[in-house]
């Protein structure tokens, strides 16, 4: 588990343009690999927007946890948090754009002391589905968060739980020491509450894999997941969400540091799967920023690489300009292309 996120620890790859030169140079610089827009080129495929269907908010890298594999660097050292001005934008943008999802990342996006009121404010505004993407230790952390399931029940809000694996020693090595069994206390609670026992209270947890490597079967991994939280545990939930991981931010760090970058690109360009690519949540999402600047998804914003047009900000966007934008794409994008594909929201295919 790494114990600072790499902005604190002031390594290379806090810098996104770091990360963006070592996606483009290797085997990429050298042609060994084709790039993410040439492999479009030879499939004369332009990714563009459709309709706007899930607004993604992400309401500040400050997190309770320093997980080793965290695409967002999140942690407690992170101060970066979407202040009460830009969550009254994403309010009116809710308002302007009517969005059938809000989904609501960070790092933990709990820890935003607007949280609720941008909750409160979807519910008004009739959006059918808010998300919120929870780490679940932040949930047994103090008495500021405890109260929050049952908020989230009260609210109708669909919990999407981390959970790397269903095995104290996977889940703790990746996330540190005594996630796991906050995690489950958690869960628990959320269970007594009816979330993943009621049909109106959706609990969904994500997998990711430990190393460099693709995710399995999804419809296997639920199974298996589902099989041990409830003979473990009685533990229930509706869907395992797989989702590959991305060679950027610390995860890129880690296959630097053993040596299985190279490899792992090209496990990915090899398992590219070009039915994906109409799935592709980049087509019907909006990802925000923490301070209001808009990307083509999460992993962009974690990478700068900002929509393309003029408008890069949610308080100039007009609804009118979602659609039929061409999507700005880089080498990471081989990750949600690769097998079965991956998305927030899990496999593709």
């Amino acid at each position: 588990m790494a114990k600072s996120s790499l902005q604190r620890s002031k390594h290379l790859l806090a810098d996104p343009k770091q990360q963006l030169q070592v996606l483009s140079s290797g085997p990429f610089s050298s042609g060994a690999l084709p790039t993410f827009s040439d492999r479009l080129k030879g499939l004369n495929v332009e990714l563009k927007t459709d309709k706007l269907e899930i607004l993604q908010v992400n309401l500040g890298y400050m997190c309770n946890q320093t997980c080793a594999h965290c695409h967002v660097d999140a942690g407690p050292d992170r101060k970066e948090i979407m202040s009460s001005d830009t969550i009254d934008q994403v309010i009116d943008a809710i308002g302007r754009f009517r969005p059938n999802t809000l989904d609501l990342t960070g790092g933990a996006p709990e820890m935003n002391p607007e949280f609720q009121r941008l909750i409160r404010a979807a519910v008004s505004l009739s959006v059918k589905d808010i998300i919120v993407r929870s780490n679940l230790t932040i949930l047994e952390s103090n008495n500021d968060y405890k109260n929050y399931p049952q908020f989230f029940k009260e609210n109708g809000v669909h919990v999407v739980s981390s959970l790397p694996h269903y095995s104290m020693r996977t889940t703790d090595r990746q996330r540190g020491e005594g996630v796991f069994s906050k995690s489950i206390t958690a869960l628990k609670r959320l269970n007594e509450l009816g979330y993943g026992r009621e049909k109106h209270l959706k609990l969904d947890l994500v997998y990711n894999p430990s190393g460099a490597f693709l995710p399995g079967s999804e419809k296997e991994l639920e199974a298996d997941f589902k099989r041990k939280l409830k003979a473990d545990f009685d533990i229930d939930f509706n869907e395992l969400f797989c989702i590959t991981n991305l060679p950027i931010s610390r995860f890129l760090e880690y296959l630097m540091a053993t040596e299985n970058y190279e490899e792992y690109m090209e496990t990915l360009v090899e398992a590219f799967n070009p039915s994906t690519l109409y799935g592709l949540m980049c087509r019907n999402t909006l990802s925000v920023g923490y301070d209001g600047s808009l990307y083509d998804c999460d992993f962009n914003q974690m990478l700068q690489i900002p929509i393309l047009g003029d408008k890069r900000y949610l308080a100039d966007l007009e609804s009118s300009a979602y659609s039929n934008r061409k999507i700005n794409v880089h080498q990471h994008c081989y990750g949600c292309t690769a097998g079965s594909g991956s998305s927030c929201q899990g496999s593709i295919s």
